[in-house]
């Protein structure tokens, strides 16, 4: 699904653990790392996208999670130039999300990246809250700020305990 501005829907996922550690994958045969993302599809809800993006690209299922937060409006970033498909129709300049704070619950839970044909990472880490700003790609650093900075209040607070 694509808006009249061109950009796609879809969702971001911060999984955090009970040690304020959120989850960090390695994009498959790249020095790119990024939280888990992907693109709506016309029937879906942004919850149901993220259920399924969740499932698709880690292996987790829904009661593996728990649902913390959701950003109060869609966060957008604009693809470079070289990345922008320009023989597809419609046109994609960019994504448009929301983001999805999820906390680990099941302890057991194993992260499988093999649950499809197309994986999208091949290695993970825990890191610390603040950390994937500087690490992932510039184009998309502004909405991890943003969304970073939306869920800081919830797993930053003395409430929010392991």
């Amino acid at each position: 699904m694509i808006d009249k501005a061109g950009y796609r829907y879809g969702v971001g996922i911060i999984l955090v653990n009970d040690d304020r550690q959120v989850f960090f994958a390695k994009r498959i045969g790249m020095s790119a790392w990024q939280f888990p993302q992907g693109g709506m599809k016309e029937d879906e809800t942004p919850e149901q996208t993220m259920y399924r993006e969740l499932k698709e690209e880690i292996g987790l299922n829904p009661e593996d999670v728990s649902i913390l937060g959701c950003t109060r409006r869609w966060l957008r970033y604009r693809l470079p130039g070289r990345l922008v498909r320009h023989y597809a129709k419609p046109l994609c300049v960019g994504q448009k999300q929301k983001w999805f704070l999820l906390r680990l619950v099941n302890k057991e839970a194993h992260f499988n990246f093999s649950v499809t044909n197309d994986p999208e990472f091949d290695s993970w880490s825990w890191v610390s809250y603040w950390y994937p700003v500087r690490q992932v790609v510039l184009f998309k650093r502004r909405v991890y700020v943003m969304a970073l900075k939306e869920f800081a209040k919830i797993v930053l607070s003395k409430q929010f305990r392991g």
